[in-house]
């Protein structure tokens, strides 16, 4: 075979590759939070939804580091407790995410998801003594005010439990956002090791929140009367799944491509997002609030195109330490932050 053949087949096996990882992690960072809100529909813990989603991307991780597909950093008890206080906040985050969806429908998750760049600016501005953001920045956020603020005025399924969650939510992702991946980022562990680390810490955590909100009683109810719905079984099983693949697809996505293509990937996620939600079921906002909706993903675009990235070896670093910092029920967002490359800190729900 000449050199200029097996160039050609080199070439097409990697298009496909790369095709192949792009494709997978659309179709499940679009579905993610949809399933998540099914599966939380038909199984109605979310604490043990969450421990269970915990519990497959641990194990996934182990299991496929012991068979050799993957490298992730050993436990060690020293590197926990550094690592607990991430791990906490991550918890939370994915705690108020999920109770969130259980209250309320994807659209307002994306919709409040979407303001996070407008507080993590104010953060940075306040907190962090960053410089203030450009024009272009400023009216991109006030673009993704007005459509989260005209969503929630024409929200007909308004509820204070909902918003309450909602506000709860946005606080702690803000939060992991701000601090927390500067935080774990020195602790020198590699992508799978941060995965590995995230989920098994979430998952020792998830006991005591069963405790503190009762939903331990619930089960227990559950369990003597069989009241169990057996599409509850598949609708944990797929949730548990796409969280795992996210974690996956994400990161290869990740060194697979372009910063900008794995951005305009994220942003039309975002839209066959909304898009499934409204042709699957009546689980999705008003004609009027899904024009808000896209009004605030709009903003987010914009906001995307008025960050500067950073420099190239800062960018490697980010990328390989945050491409699965998230866990298996956070939203794998794509707006970069105010000079980071990209903020993926979670991995799996609607992070």
């Amino acid at each position: 075979m000449c050199p200029s053949s097996r160039s050609d087949s080199g070439g097409k096996q990697q298009y496909y590759t790369t095709s192949g990882v792009v494709l997978g992690y659309a179709v499940c960072s679009s579905l993610l939070a949809i399933i998540n809100k099914y599966a939380i529909t038909k199984f109605n813990y979310p604490g043990l939804l969450t421990a269970l989603q915990y519990l497959t991307s641990a194990l996934g991780v182990y299991l496929l580091g012991k068979l050799g597909f993957l490298h992730h950093d050993p436990f060690t008890l020293p590197t926990a407790k550094k690592f607990f206080p991430a791990a906490m906040v991550f918890y939370l985050a994915i705690f108020t995410n999920t109770n969130l969806l259980r209250h309320a429908n994807v659209d307002t998750f994306i919709v409040f998801r979407s303001l996070t760049p407008l507080l993590v600016a104010l953060a940075d501005t306040a907190f962090r003594h960053q410089p203030c953001p450009s024009n272009l920045t400023f009216f991109s956020l006030l673009v993704i005010l007005s459509g989260a603020l005209g969503y929630v005025a024409t929200d007909s399924a308004f509820t204070l439990t909902a918003y309450s969650w909602a506000f709860a939510y946005l606080v702690t992702i803000t939060t992991e956002m701000v601090y927390i991946k500067h935080m774990v980022m020195n602790l020198g562990l590699n992508t799978w090791g941060f995965v590995f680390y995230n989920n098994l810490l979430s998952l020792i955590i998830a006991p005591f929140f069963s405790f503190l909100t009762g939903e331990n009683l619930q089960l227990l109810a559950a369990l003597r009367s069989g009241s169990f719905d057996p599409a509850a079984f598949y609708a944990v099983s797929l949730s548990c799944l796409f969280g795992l693949l996210i974690s996956f697809f994400g990161f290869a996505a990740r060194r697979a491509v372009s910063a900008t293509a794995f951005t305009v990937t994220g942003v039309v996620n975002k839209f066959l997002t909304v898009v499934i939600n409204v042709l699957i079921w009546d689980k999705h906002a008003s004609p009027i609030g899904l024009v808000c909706l896209l009004f605030t993903i709009v903003g987010g675009v914009l906001y995307q195109q008025s960050v500067s990235a950073p420099p190239p070896k800062q960018l490697d670093i980010e990328a390989n330490t945050t491409a699965a910092v998230a866990g298996p029920s956070a939203d794998q967002d794509d707006d970069p932050l105010p000079g980071e490359a990209d903020p993926m800190l979670k991995s799996s729900t609607s992070r």
